[in-house]
């Protein structure tokens, strides 16, 4: 998809449509003739694009990291595809599984967009093909009147089909993948002897699941042999989430960030989530984890939150009372008995930090006043 004008009018352009300059300039310089059939550029070429890369040599090619965390992952990722293994990326929420799926899609198909999302009433419809029953009552069965869904048009082109949160779906619906994944093959029984689908060289299936799902719709075995399992784990270095929270926030906010990005509040926020999600201050204090999920993606959003309501109704700064608001709402989102948790939190680890070392502690322990 070539980047154009319209992508300002998109809220979130498809990583082929907001990387286009970045996906060519890898296209052209790819010289990696150890690339898989249909793939749009070498698994090296794949790992720069994930990763980043810069030329050594002063040449144009600067590639920027778009995914943090474990890089030795990602290359078994990019190896589990190139193997035609189905690759299950399971995790917290929040651990960027989902950007992973779509940064590798994109830069081995180049669309990221061919996509279930798998909820309670996902069916085979959505997954596989359905009926345009105008046609199909007009002229029968045939493939003007099939109406193609995710999978089958991941086999046809030879492309990745991405499967979102595979285990809200039911357990039968999931199975349908099972004998696709085997044998390469789609039956369509409408259309008689003419009714199989072969899938392409570069066609595979690239599936997230939530960790906080298990045993919602269990995966069976049988599906579960068809995939290579990689877990995704939350960032576990404050200064990395520190450096995501303000690349994602600074572009989120554009112009404006300049005057919105305050990195010592991003290091407040950033510590905070961390200590939260670990169950221990940086002190050695122990600290009761809430139930809510304390991802790194919800620290961006505390955060950005807290950005806009500085810029539409504070005086275009940051303040502390309306993070300590938002972070109130990130970690009670899942039961008010986190509350009390919060509350020791800033009464044992952000009090005595507030006494160390005063600044932007101390305001953050005098907006403990909001949390209730």
């Amino acid at each position: 998809m070539a980047k154009n004008n319209s992508q300002k009018q998109l809220i979130k352009p498809p990583v082929e449509v907001q990387y286009a300059a970045e996906l060519e300039s890898l296209r052209k310089s790819d010289k990696d003739n150890h690339k898989p059939e249909n793939w749009l550029l070498s698994p090296k070429a794949v790992r720069s694009f994930i990763l980043g890369s810069k030329n050594e040599r002063g040449g144009k090619l600067n590639i920027p990291q778009k995914y943090f965390g474990d890089d030795a992952l990602v290359e078994r990722c990019i190896i589990t595809l190139a193997g035609n293994r189905g690759l299950m990326l399971v995790g917290e929420p929040g651990t960027a599984k989902t950007m992973l799926s779509e940064l590798l899609s994109a830069a081995i198909s180049g669309s990221s967009v061919n996509t279930v999302q798998g909820t309670a009433g996902t069916t085979d419809d959505n997954i596989k093909y359905s009926w345009n029953y105008a046609l199909l009552l007009a002229k029968g069965a045939s493939t003007e009147s099939l109406v193609p869904a995710p999978l089958y048009i991941g086999m046809k082109k030879g492309i990745i089909t991405r499967f979102e949160e595979i285990t809200r779906c039911p357990s039968e619906i999931q199975d349908t993948l099972i004998s696709v994944m085997s044998d390469k093959v789609l039956s369509i029984p409408e259309l008689g002897e003419d009714g199989f689908l072969f899938a392409k060289p570069g066609f595979n299936i690239i599936g997230t699941a939530n960790t906080r799902d298990r045993g919602v719709n269990e995966m069976s075995s049988a599906l579960k042999r068809r995939f290579n399992f990689e877990t995704v784990f939350p960032i576990n270095n404050v200064a990395l989430e520190c450096r995501i929270i303000e690349e994602q926030c600074a572009a989120m906010l554009g112009s404006e960030a300049q005057k919105l990005i305050d990195k010592d509040i991003i290091n407040l926020i950033a510590t905070t989530f961390h200590e939260l999600r670990q169950g221990q201050s940086a002190e050695g204090t122990k600290i009761d984890q809430p139930a809510a999920v304390m991802s790194t993606a919800e620290a961006v959003s505390v955060y950005y939150q807290t950005a806009l309501t500085g810029l539409y109704y504070g005086k275009g700064g940051i303040s502390v009372d309306s993070l300590v608001q938002n972070l109130m709402g990130a970690a009670v989102k899942e039961s008010r008995d986190d509350v009390p948790k919060l509350k020791a939190y800033f009464n044992s680890v952000v009090k005595a930090r507030s006494k160390a070392k005063g600044g932007h502690w101390d305001e953050f322990y005098e907006a403990r006043k909001w949390i209730k």
